[in-house]
C-alpha cells in the first residue's frame, strides 16, 4: 500500500524492519492473515537491499536429492558447527515452503526446460544440482514480484527512508513503575529517523521484525549494498538480546576486481559460474585449487577465499582470475548480468580471463533465534541474515540464504500472527507511558570528512585485523581502536543533531566492536573464522 502521510506516532500490530525477501515474506504472510503491517526500510524503494543482488539462485530439491543429503552438505559446509535442529527444520520444511509460496502462489519466473520442469545448477560445496535460478538476478525477480504483492496489499503500510534507531522495550522506555519492577520485558516497537523530515517516529507494535540484512560495510572490501552496516545487532546488542556467532564472517572468493571506486561495493560474480564449469587460476594460467582441497573449484567459500588470498601473497599479484573455458553454455544469456558488467570493464568474458578478488560477503552470527524467529526478547523476531538461526555454523553453503530468508520470515510472521493479541494495537496504557523521541544533541557540527574519516578507520581496521586471517595480536590492536572509537562516537552521538549519516555510523561501529570481541573469544579456526596463530 501506498506510504501513508508522516506522523511523529503511529501503531500497528505488527512492525517489520527491513524489506529484502525475509522481511517481504514475513510483511504478506502476516497481511494475509489480517495483521495491520507496518514495513519500514532505510532506501527510496523496495528493491534496494542485497537480496536484489543474488545472482546464483535458491537451493530447492531434484529427484535424485533427499533432505539427509542437503543436510549432510550443510554441516560440512558448516564446519559441524550449525544447530541440527535448524538445519533440519530448513532442509525438511525449505523446499516446501518454496514450491507453496514461491512457485504455486507468487510464481517467481525460474529458469525452465518446459512449464513445471525446472533447471537446477550446483554451486560449491553441494553434491548435486539442486537450485533454481533466474539466469543470474535470481534475487531482483524475487523482489520484484515480491514488491509488487507488497504495493497491492491494502493490510500492509510501506514508509520508506525510514532508518531504525532503537528498539523500544517496557523495562527501558515504560515511564510507569509496573513496567520497571516486572521481571518480563518485551519488545514494543521502535524509534526510527524519518530522512525526509529529519524527524524521530515512534513506531509501536505489538510484536517486532528485524530483517535488517547483513553487515558487509563495515569492511573496505564488501559485495554488501550500502545499508549493510549490522543495525540490527547494534540495536538488538543495546536492547540485551541474545547474539551467537557474531565471529563468522563469509568471504566471497570471487568479487569481480577493477571498475570499483574504494567507496563502492565489489560486484559479485556468482559461485553459479564455477558451478557450471569455470576454474580458478593464477596469472599464469595455472589452475591452483587441487592443491588445497579435492573439490578444487567448488569447495566452501572460506577454503577457496583462503586459497586466493595465499596465492595472491605468495605471487604478489593484485588478483587470481576465473577461466570461463569450460563452460558449455553461452555465457551472454546465462549469465548475462555479470557479462555486461565485465564488458564495461573491458573483460569479454567470452574469450578473457575474469580478474576477481575476496570480499566480505554474508554473516553467519548474528541475532539469535529458533525455529520460529524468536529471540531472547518477548516480541521482538528475526529473520534473514541479520539472524542467527544456526544453519549456517561457521561457513554458509551457497544459494542457502534466500532459502533461510523466505523460510524464517514465513515461520515468524505465522507465529507472530497466532500469538497476536486480539484487542487494540496498543494498550492506552502501554502507549501513554512510552515516550516519543528526546534529542539531546543541539550541536550542528556534523562534519562530512570526519564521518568519511570514522568510517575510513573502521572499515579498515576490520579488513586487516579482523579479516580472512586473525590472530592474537590483530585483534587485539582492533578491539583497542575500535573500543576508542567507540567511546568517542558515543559522546558524538549524544552531542550533535540526529542524522541517517550519524545513526549509520554509530551502529556500524558498534558492530564492529562487536564482531571483534566475538573474534577474541573464540580462539579455534573454524571456518570462516581463521586464526592464523
Amino acid at each position: 500500500m501506498a506510504e501513508s502521510a508522516s506522523t511523529p506516532r503511529q501503531s500497528c500490530d505488527a512492525l517489520v524492519i527491513g524489506s529484502g525477501i525475509a522481511g517481504s515474506v514475513a510483511a504478506l504472510t502476516l497481511a494475509d492473515q489480517g495483521v495491520d503491517v507496518i514495513l519500514i526500510t532505510a532506501a527510496d524503494t523496495l528493491t534496494r537491499g542485497n537480496t536484489a543482488l543474488a545472482q546464483g539462485g535458491i537451493v530447492y530439491t531434484s529427484d535424485e536429492d533427499d533432505p539427509k543429503t542437503l543436510e549432510r552438505d550443510i554441516l560440512t559446509a558448516g564446519w559441524e558447527q550449525n544447530f541440527g535442529r535448524a538445519v533440519r527444520f530448513l532442509c525438511r520444511r525449505g523446499p516446501q515452503v518454496l514450491r507453496d509460496i514461491f512457485l504455486d502462489k507468487y510464481k517467481i519466473p525460474f529458469n525452465q526446460r518446459k512449464p513445471g520442469e525446472w533447471y537446477l545448477t550446483r554451486e560449491g560445496g553441494h553434491s548435486l544440482p539442486r537450485i533454481l535460478y533466474c539466469d543470474d538476478h535470481t534475487g531482483r525477480d524475487i523482489m520484484i514480484v515480491l514488491c509488487a504483492e507488497i504495493e497491492r496489499h491494502d493490510k500492509i503500510r510501506v514508509l520508506t527512508r525510514r532508518t531504525a534507531i532503537d528498539l523500544l522495550t517496557t523495562q527501558h522506555h515504560g515511564n510507569h513503575l509496573d513496567f520497571k519492577y516486572n521481571l518480563d520485558n518485551r519488545c514494543v516497537g521502535a524509534y526510527a529517523f524519518n530522512e525526509s523530515t529529519g524527524q524521530v517516529e515512534t513506531i509501536m507494535a505489538k510484536s517486532t521484525l528485524l530483517a535488517t540484512g547483513g553487515i558487509g560495510q563495515v569492511y573496505l572490501h564488501t559485495t554488501n549494498t550500502s545499508g549493510s552496516i549490522g543495525s540490527a545487532i547494534a540495536m538488538a546488542h543495546r536492547a540485551g538480546v541474545r547474539l551467537m556467532n557474531c565471529e563468522y564472517v563469509q568471504f566471497h572468493p570471487t568479487a569481480l576486481y577493477g571498475g570499483s571506486r574504494r567507496d563502492e561495493r565489489r560486484f559479485l560474480v556468482s559461485e553459479a559460474v564455477r558451478g557450471e564449469g569455470a576454474v580458478l587460476v593464477n596469472a599464469r594460467g595455472e589452475r591452483f585449487m587441487p592443491g588445497y582441497d579435492q573439490r578444487a573449484d567448488l569447495a566452501p567459500r572460506d577454503i577457496v577465499a583462503r586459497a586466493i588470498m595465499d596465492e595472491m601473497l605468495h605471487s604478489g599479484d593484485d588478483c587470481v582470475f576465473l577461466d570461463l573455458s569450460g563452460i558449455k553454455h553461452d555465457v551472454t544469456t546465462r549469465f548475462p548480468t555479470i557479462y555486461e558488467h565485465c564488458r564495461q570493464i573491458g573483460v569479454d568474458m567470452r574469450r578473457d580471463l575474469v580478474p576477481v578478488v575476496p570480499a566480505a560477503h554474508y554473516f553467519c552470527g548474528g541475532v539469535m533465534v529458533d525455529n520460529h524467529g524468536r529471540t531472547s526478547l518477548d516480541r521482538l523476531y528475526a529473520a534473514g541474515e541479520c539472524s542467527c538461526t544456526g544453519v549456517h555454523g561457521a561457513n554458509r553453503l551457497a544459494s542457502t540464504s534466500l532459502l533461510e530468508g523466505m523460510l524464517w520470515g514465513y515461520s515468524a510472521a505465522n507465529d507472530m500472527a497466532a500469538r497476536m493479541p486480539r484487542n487494540g494495537t496498543a494498550s492506552r496504557r502501554l502507549s501513554e507511558n512510552i515516550p516519543d523521541w528526546v534529542s539531546h544533541g543541539c550541536m550542528q557540527n556534523e562534519d562530512p570528512a570526519l564521518i568519511a574519516q570514522d568510517w575510513a578507520n573502521i572499515r579498515n581496521t576490520m579488513w586487516n585485523y579482523v579479516g580472512i586471517s586473525r590472530t592474537e595480536k590483530r585483534l587485539m590492536r582492533a578491539f583497542s581502536d575500535l573500543r576508542k572509537l567507540t567511546k568517542d562516537l558515543q559522546d558524538f552521538y549524544h552531542e550533535t543533531v540526529l542524522s541517517k549519516s550519524l545513526i549509520d555510523l554509530f551502529h556500524g561501529s558498534q558492530t564492529a566492536y562487536i564482531v571483534t570481541q566475538a573474534a577474541l573469544r573464540n580462539k579455534r579456526t573454524r571456518g570462516c573464522h581463521f586464526r592464523a596463530d
